[in-house]
């Protein structure tokens, strides 16, 4: 059980927390956990089920599905106070599709029961439209990814990639290798590497052993 010392900790991350009885938010303590994952371990997948409620205390998560062909198709990341919701499959009756989610990093997470969250839900409005808003951002930004990776060429994701990732980590040296980039793109890593040799010679990037270094940002940008 997770100690109840963590009630702040729920409090600070839990945007409805407030909106909750007494007896609610005892129910949801009762019921979550604290648990910490090591970097790339795979922590739902189709054959697991439903995990639960997911929120991230420290640490990054991918969640992802797979193409008929086993290809992975990152959906998007969450990082630390973020909430995942979709990992919550079996509360949100309407998701159909396969999710899967992986650690980037070591991750300390708060893991509530479905069966715990899905009670509260049901009796609280306030978490219930929590709920589905959050379900409607993640799926609009499922929506996102795919029309960048259907009608997007590959050099203005790739561009786009770096820039997003440089503005996250506030540094001009993005620290991946090119299987990892791959990985998140969704991609092969030969072409994440015929695409950053292209942008090697043109000097928008310097290309090191699991680093790429952002030269001239303004030719990205103009990408």
């Amino acid at each position: 059980m997770l100690n109840k010392n963590y009630y702040e900790l729920l409090s600070t991350h839990f945007p409805a927390w407030t909106k909750l009885t007494k007896t609610q938010q005892q129910i949801i303590i009762d019921n979550a956990t604290l648990i910490s994952i090591d970097k790339n371990a795979l922590i739902q997948n189709t054959q697991a089920g439903c995990s639960g409620v997911l929120i991230i205390k420290e640490g990054t998560l991918r969640v992802y599905t797979l193409s008929e062909q086993g290809k992975e198709i990152t959906l998007y990341r969450l990082n630390a106070g973020d909430i995942c919701i979709l990992s919550a499959s079996c509360v949100i009756k309407d998701i159909t599709f396969d999710i899967y989610i992986d650690t980037l990093t070591k991750c300390e997470l708060i893991q509530i029961l479905p069966c715990a969250f899905s009670r509260v839900m049901q009796e609280n409005i306030y978490l219930e439209a929590l709920t589905y808003k959050l379900a409607t951002q993640r799926l609009c930004t499922v929506t996102w990814a795919m029309q960048q990776m259907i009608f997007t060429s590959f050099d203005k994701r790739l561009a786009e990639f770096l820039l997003n990732e440089s503005h996250t980590i506030n540094s001009d040296t993005i620290n991946m290798t090119h299987e990892q980039i791959a990985k998140l793109m969704g991609t092969a890593r030969e072409v994440v590497t015929r695409m950053l040799k292209y942008f090697s010679t043109e000097g928008y990037v310097e290309l090191m052993r699991g680093k790429v270094k952002i030269l001239n940002k303004k030719a990205l940008e103009k990408l």
